[in-house]
């Protein structure tokens, strides 16, 4: 009986943080060589003072806890491109997203900590 439960949290726990179905993953450097793509959104959903600290020009600051109020300001034809600290709350952003109806969204591994290194 231990077993099971510790087994199911394990399942739990992993399902959380696994990618979401549809939600396309890229690095840092693949990131670079879409950055002047007009067809695509990009938005960065850290903190407003993680954003003023650093940020990639052509990302939009929609804090994550913000994302539910702000998704009308978003096409949902065009790709959505998210980026955060280390690629936690982007990933959660983007099953937000795709659970939304946005049919194309694109999660930054390793966010910024891997854009800086």
């Amino acid at each position: 009986m231990e077993y099971t439960v510790i087994g199911v949290v394990v399942i739990l726990v992993a399902l959380r943080f696994m990618p979401s179905k549809g939600v396309k993953q890229i690095t840092t450097e693949e990131l670079k060589n879409v950055l002047t793509d007009k067809n695509k959104q990009f938005i960065d959903v850290r903190t407003q003072g993680e954003y003023k600290a650093n940020h990639i020009r052509e990302f939009e600051n929609i804090p994550l806890n913000q994302l539910p109020q702000k998704t009308e300001s978003l096409s949902k034809e065009k790709e959505v491109v998210v980026i955060c600290q280390s690629g936690m709350r982007s990933s959660q952003a983007s099953k937000q997203l795709k659970k939304s109806g946005f049919k194309s969204v694109t999660n930054v591994r390793g966010g910024m900590s891997a854009w800086r290194s």
